[in-house]
């Protein structure tokens, strides 16, 4: 183990904090929860408890790959974020802006095709079915104004 530290490490285009455990660490990349960083560090062989401003290069380049090729590495198909994607039909994990741009596209899908969730999404309103009675008002009349009392 390296005794040199990095207090910023680089992985997935993502600066990580060099003071958080690896697992920690690797759950702050968008796309990566908590469940699916300790299987990485799982499958990296790494310790969980050790730092990852300390992983020398060679630990950093293999979680990275990890983090990039999911399914190389046999890692459990129900931790994957795009499960039997719409185009291709496999299982993939996506993360950082690649992410972010499928998710758009997506939704984008949805508003084309005109289905229900493209309307809310259109609307701007609830999507997931939440109750829309008293919450989610925001651009509009909320509640009633008192009258001033003038003396």
């Amino acid at each position: 183990m390296s005794r040199e530290f990095r207090h910023i490490t680089r992985i997935v285009e993502t600066d990580l904090d060099g003071n958080l455990k690896v697992a920690h660490a690797l759950a702050r990349i968008r796309g990566i929860g908590i469940n699916m960083a300790h299987a990485i560090v799982e499958k990296g062989g790494v310790k969980p408890n050790t730092r990852i401003g300390f992983l020398p290069e060679q630990d950093l380049e293999k979680l990275e790959d990890i983090v990039k090729n999911p399914t190389k590495y046999d890692l459990p198909q129900w931790l994957f974020n795009r499960q039997k994607d719409l185009e291709t039909g496999k299982y993939l994990h996506l993360t950082g802006s690649d992410l972010v741009l499928q998710t758009k596209n997506d939704i984008d899908l949805m508003k084309a095709t005109k289905s229900w969730k493209g309307y809310r999404h259109s609307y701007g309103l609830k999507v997931r079915g939440q109750r829309t009675k008293t919450t989610g008002r925001k651009g509009k009349a909320i509640g009633v104004r008192k009258k001033r009392v003038s003396k």
